[in-house]
C-alpha cells in the first residue's frame, strides 16, 4: 500500500510530498465529506482514490471492478496520482483522454494498465502501451494529448479533492451510501470484507428505492 502524508491545507500540486510504504493503513480521517456518496439516483457505490502506477492499487482494481458489477453499483474513480511516481499522472491524463471516445474504452484504458503495470517502467512505455492500446480499438491517438490541460486540470482537482478529504494513501477505497444519517459511508481498509460491507450498506437503505445504476463511472466523466 502506498501512503503519502498530507498537510491539511491545499498545496501546489508539484509539492506533492513522497510516498510512505505501509502494510496497512488506518482509517483515513475524513475532513470533508461532500464527495463521499453516490452518483445521484443511486443507493450504494464504491469510491475509489487510486494511482495507476501503485501496485496496490493494481492488485484492488479486479477486485472492485469485480464487486461494481456484481451488484449492479457505480465506481466512482478519482485519480490521485504521487509524485513519487514517473508516468500515473500522464497515465491518467491519457485515461481522461480515452473517456472523450467513450467512457467504456477510457474505463478499459486503465483496467488494461492496471493489469500489465509492471511492464511499464517510463514514460516512453507508456506512451507506447497507449498507443497500441488504442490501435487495438481503432483509435488514432495523438502525438500531444491535452495540447491546452484542460485533462491535466482535471486530473489536478481530483487530486485536490482528495486532499480536501484527507487522503494519505493510495488506493483509499469506501463504499458510500445515500443515507442522511447514521454513517453514510464506510472506508474499506480490509478488502476482505468489500462484499459484506456492501451487503451492509445495501440492506441499511433497502427502502430508499432500487440500487441499480450503470457500474462505470468516473467523477467529472
Amino acid at each position: 500500500m502506498k501512503r503519502i502524508r498530507l498537510p491539511l491545507a491545499l498545496f501546489a500540486f508539484a509539492a506533492m510530498a513522497p510516498a510512505l510504504h505501509a502494510q496497512a493503513a488506518p482509517h483515513t480521517q475524513v475532513h470533508d465529506a461532500t464527495a463521499l456518496k453516490p452518483p445521484a439516483g443511486a443507493r450504494v457505490a464504491i469510491v475509489e482514490f487510486d494511482d495507476m502506477e501503485c501496485p496496490d492499487c493494481a492488485r484492488a482494481n479486479p477486485l472492485l471492478k469485480e464487486a461494481s458489477e456484481k451488484y449492479h453499483i457505480p465506481w466512482v474513480r478519482h485519480d490521485f496520482p504521487l509524485s513519487m511516481h514517473v508516468w500515473s499522472f500522464q497515465a491518467a491524463v491519457d485515461a481522461r483522454w480515452f473517456d472523450t471516445k467513450s467512457k467504456k474504452i477510457g474505463d478499459e484504458f486503465r483496467d488494461a494498465v492496471f493489469a500489465n503495470q509492471a511492464s511499464i517502467a517510463t514514460q516512453a512505455d507508456l506512451r507506447a502501451f497507449a498507443e497500441n492500446f488504442a490501435q487495438q480499438h481503432g483509435i488514432g491517438f495523438p502525438f500531444v494529448v491535452d495540447p491546452l490541460g484542460k485533462l491535466a486540470a482535471e486530473v489536478k482537482a481530483d487530486y485536490a479533492l482528495g486532499q480536501r478529504i484527507g487522503i494519505e494513501h493510495t488506493p483509499t477505497i469506501w463504499v458510500v451510501t445515500n443515507r442522511t444519517s447514521g454513517v453514510p459511508f464506510v472506508e474499506v481498509v480490509d478488502r476482505s470484507r468489500l462484499y459484506q460491507i456492501i451487503d451492509e450498506a445495501l440492506a441499511e437503505t433497502s427502502n430508499e428505492g432500487p440500487a441499480t445504476k450503470p457500474h462505470a463511472h468516473h467523477a467529472g466523466a
